[in-house]
Formats: C-alpha cells, structure tokens, sequence
C-alpha cells in the first residue's frame, strides 16, 4: 500500500464542501481582507509525527520561512517530539492532522483513547484500520468523536495549542456523521478546520470525478461558521524533480483568485523512509522544492500572497 492521501482530499472535497446555486463573486480571501483578485497560498507539510524524517524536513521549512503550515499526527511515535518542538515556538502555524487510520504494512499506531471507548476504531491487533472504508464500516460517529477529542486534548497537554484540524486520509468525510462530529468540535475548540467554499468551477471539477455531494452536506458547511479555504491542491507527483516541480509551478500559475492550500509531504531520505512508504522518492522531492531558488523567485514574479491558518482567524476574529 503506498498510503498516498489524494484519495482521502477527493473524499473531503466530496462530502463536505457544498456546490453553492450562486455564483459567489467574493472570495474568502476578500471576506478577509485581502486585496481583490490575488493568489493567497498555503504551503501545508503533512504527515508530521508519522516519523523523524517527516519532523526534521517540517522543522526546517517551518523555521526557513519556506511554508506557513504543518499539521501533527498525534496518534504517532513522533509526535511527541514535535510536539515538544513546536511548543517552543508558539509564532509557528501547526495544526493536527486528525488520524483514524494506520495505513503502512509494518509501521503501525493505534488510537489516543482507550481501546475499550473505541472499539469500532481499531483491528484485531489493536492498531487503527488501514483504509477508510474500514472505519466508515465498524466505527461509530461517538467513537469518531471521542477519538478526535482525544487528539486535540493531548495536543493541548502537550502545550501545543493547534492553529487548525484536518484529516488523514479524508476518513472524517467518509460519513456525514463523521463530519458533523469534526466540524462541532472545530467550532467548540473555536479551532478551524480545512474546509472548502465550492464555486461553480472548482464543484464541477470534483463532479466530473463522479462524486456525490448530499443536500445535508450543503446545509452543513452552509452553517459552518469558521474561515475556509477557497481551493486546495495536492502538490503534483513526477517521475523526478524536474518534472514535479515543473507541475507544481503550473499548477500555481493556473490558480483562481482566492485563498488556496497546497499539500505536501516532505521528508529526509533515510533507509528508514524507505522502510515505511514506497511514496519516498516524491517525499524527498518535496523536502527541497520550496526552498528551492527557482520556485522562490517564481513566488515573486508571480506576486503571490501567504498566509496562513492562524492569520485566517485573526482577520476572521477582527470582523466578527
């Protein structure tokens, strides 16, 4: 399994963002105050905790100035670590990447909670499902809950107070109830979540893929209250460093107006690395493209905005 997550973002953009009837003509960047028809980017590193490598390519590009977010997996081995880190240096944007499953052959981890609280959560060897199709089928939304609470509280002991919430793998919009547990517990933690606005444009790009969006789920977002994302992208793969940061380039290049996060995952190359996902190459590539020359020179023609989760609440706090 190579336990890449562009099939849990489909499924988040699925089920949780709505196809919006009107033709919202401002963006949620212009909501907050930035200047009409800019790029605002979110560089995002995920899939921090997972392990050391995933860590010390965060701590690098987060002090580097190279990104503005990062999201933890609290659930495993080095979160702690990181988590020790980041409580350091509270002026840095990092998030939690929410994590209900444990996707590699051999690198396992299980849940926060207590595995009697959360039974429907965990295999027979006592680690988290490897799929989401799984969780969506043994695991109740009061399991999700206490389970998501969980991670948010032990950040929170840890000191690390998150600048937003996400989910691994997309597994918190496998089920409507899933999602309205993720989405209550934002906003009762007054933490955001990533959450899309769906423009005509960017809903019917995810319809021609064929997924389905419920009228509940519009209702739902429709009454989210907190900051959302205008669009989001992974960074695409290519088959060397070239090539992916040659898409990467056009994807920025070929962005709407708006407040866009791109997702990564970057890592130092270790035999280690090697032994956990066979998704290391593109992981590497990923640990030096933006602090690459080429693309911070790129960011400059191109006039690119940044900004960041926590910077989204402030102007969001600031207008309500």
């Amino acid at each position: 399994m190579s336990g890449r997550w562009i099939p849990g973002l489909l499924l988040l953009v699925t089920l949780v963002t709505p196809v919006v009837a009107e033709d919202r003509s401002e963006t949620w960047a212009e909501r907050l105050g930035y200047p009409q028809g800019r790029r605002v980017l979110i560089l995002h590193c995920d899939d921090i905790g997972m392990c050391w490598e995933a860590n010390e390519a965060a701590k690098s590009y987060l002090e580097g100035g190279h990104v503005q977010s990062a999201a933890v997996m609290v659930p495993c081995p080095w979160f702690n670590e990181f988590a020790a880190w980041a409580r350091e240096r509270p002026g840095l944007d990092v998030g939690l990447h929410l994590t209900l499953t444990s996707e590699w052959a051999h690198y396992r981890w299980g849940p926060v909670s207590s595995r009697r609280d959360v039974p429907g959560l965990v295999d027979r060897d006592g680690y988290l499902w490897r799929d989401v199709r799984s969780v969506a089928k043994n695991a109740s939304a009061e399991e999700i809950d206490t389970e998501i609470r969980a991670q948010i509280d032990r950040a929170l002991a840890k000191g690390l107070r998150p600048g937003h919430i996400d989910t691994h793998m997309g597994t918190l919009y496998a089920r409507l109830d899933y999602t309205k547990a993720y989405l209550k517990a934002a906003v009762d933690y007054d933490i955001p979540a990533m959450v899309i606005e769906m423009t005509p444009k960017v809903a019917a790009r995810f319809r021609a893929k064929g997924y389905p969006i419920s009228p509940e789920s519009i209702r739902l977002v429709k009454q989210y209250p907190l900051p959302k994302l205008d669009d989001f992208h992974p960074a695409p793969a290519g088959k060397t460093y070239e090539e992916a940061r040659a898409g990467f380039l056009k994807l920025v290049k070929s962005l709407d107006p708006g407040i866009t996060e791109i997702i990564f995952h970057p890592a130092l190359e270790t035999e280690g690395l090697k032994k956990i996902t066979n998704s290391w190459r593109q992981r590497t590539w990923e640990a030096r493209m933006f602090a690459d020359t080429k693309v911070k020179e790129f960011f400059e023609k191109e006039g690119i905005i940044f900004t960041s989760w926590r910077e989204m609440m402030r102007r969001h706090g600031a207008k309500r």
